[in-house]
């Protein structure tokens, strides 16, 4: 699959230094995951519904921490 024209997003939580962070790139029916800091690394596709899943609890632990 070509990404070459994919518009990453980083989580406006990463820092100036880059952290440990993911990028995400829309795709129509995926969603692209990669290492921030090695954005010529390997790719992971997922569906939306699957990266849904994944992040909920996530977000369901930040919410009741803060």
């Amino acid at each position: 699959m070509d990404l070459s024209n994919a518009r990453w997003r980083r989580s406006s939580h990463t820092g100036s230094n880059g952290g440990n962070c993911v990028e995400l790139a829309g795709l129509g029916g995926a969603v692209a995951v990669r290492d921030s800091k090695d954005p010529d690394g390997p790719v992971l596709l997922v569906a939306p519904a699957a990266l849904r899943a994944a992040v909920a609890p996530l977000q369901e632990r930040d919410t009741a921490t803060a």
